[in-house]
């Protein structure tokens, strides 16, 4: 948007102090719409609809509302780079001012789509180490957002299952090839595994047709419990993970708390509607004037562990009063 001024309105600007309002603010109060691109790697669920929620509540908190100031321009791309580069161009080809992107997939594809619009991330693991930023003090490029740590999480979720499964000496993990941040994640639980005298290996899976046969070559390996990382697919195909678990009788420990309440195990991991949320706050920044070069990544602060005790209860596992102890949320 081009905002003329002319010199008397100029002038009195300059007297009274105002000239530096950002161009957003004076877009708000003219009635100007800005356009909002949003790349979900999930189809509408659920699930997938309360962090959608918890953006536009975000938005709101700020002054922005949907059909007032502001258009969203929502979209789904399936959880492969093609489709989802193909998604960011459209968005691009719409002009919007800014793109919010839900997963590290739709984030590396928006950032081979343009260089220029302002990219928001809600959930990347690690935006370092998959390229999307230099650093996170100073991401230097149009990309910055939110990071839920997941390396370091990863770590984390090792120690509670050791917790929680008297006796385990071998975890498997559950990750997608195409995810470019499962590589560093699975790297981590090892070196964990190893260090707390665990054996631990990585079954494959890239579709959902491809998940019965990873659960099974799990299951044939006998492993005390399992690790299912954070992933588009695996959040689209969350019920079906819970099954899968229940008839392989498999301890599984997830990372989103809303699989938990949907059957499975465990679950320790970033709050993801409240990244959501909080990255409404970069999208209020940029849309005020602000560069993504000059916001800093922000890492996920609020964590939540969750126990179901009825799934628990169906694997003959007894979770220690410890561990109950510690966890924010227990399902009975």
């Amino acid at each position: 948007m081009r905002v003329i001024v002319n010199r008397r309105t100029f002038l009195c600007r300059l007297a009274l102090g105002t000239l530096a309002v950002p161009l957003a603010t004076e877009a708000q109060q003219t009635g100007a719409t800005r356009r909002i691109g949003y790349i979900s790697s999930a189809p509408s669920a659920p699930l997938t609809d309360s962090w959608w929620q918890a953006f536009v509540a975000g938005l709101r908190e700020r002054g922005w509302v949907e059909g007032e100031n502001i258009v969203i321009e929502r979209r789904y791309a399936d959880p492969r780079k093609d489709a989802a580069f193909a998604v960011a161009q459209e968005l691009v080809r719409a002009r919007v001012d800014v793109i919010v992107v839900s997963s590290t997939l739709t984030a590396l594809a928006t950032k081979q789509a343009t260089t220029t619009v302002p990219v928001v991330m809600t959930v990347p693991s690690d935006p370092v180490a998959t390229g999307l930023v230099s650093s996170l003090a100073r991401p230097g490029g149009n990309i910055t957002g939110l990071s839920f740590v997941g390396t370091e999480l990863a770590g984390k979720q090792v120690e509670l299952l050791r917790e929680a499964v008297p006796g385990l000496t071998r975890l498997a993990v559950l990750a997608n090839p195409t995810n470019a941040s499962h590589s560093p994640r699975t790297q981590e639980i090892a070196e964990v595994a190893r260090a707390l005298k665990l054996q631990s290996d990585v079954q494959e899976a890239k579709t959902s047709a491809e998940l019965p046969e990873a659960f099974a070559r799990m299951a044939r390996r006998r492993p005390g419990a399992v690790i299912v990382l954070a992933d588009p697919l695996f959040v689209r195909e969350a019920s079906h993970l819970v099954r899968l678990a229940a008839e392989q009788r498999l301890p599984v420990m997830y990372g989103l708390r809303e699989i938990v309440e949907a059957g499975g195990l465990m679950a320790y991991g970033a709050n993801f509607a409240d990244l959501f949320r909080r990255a409404a706050t970069y999208v209020d920044k940029i849309l005020r004037g602000a560069h993504p070069a000059d916001l800093p990544v922000e890492q996920a602060s609020k964590f939540e562990f969750v126990i179901n005790l009825k799934t628990a209860k169906a694997l003959g596992l007894t979770i220690p009063q410890s561990l109950l102890l510690r966890a924010d949320h227990v399902i009975q």
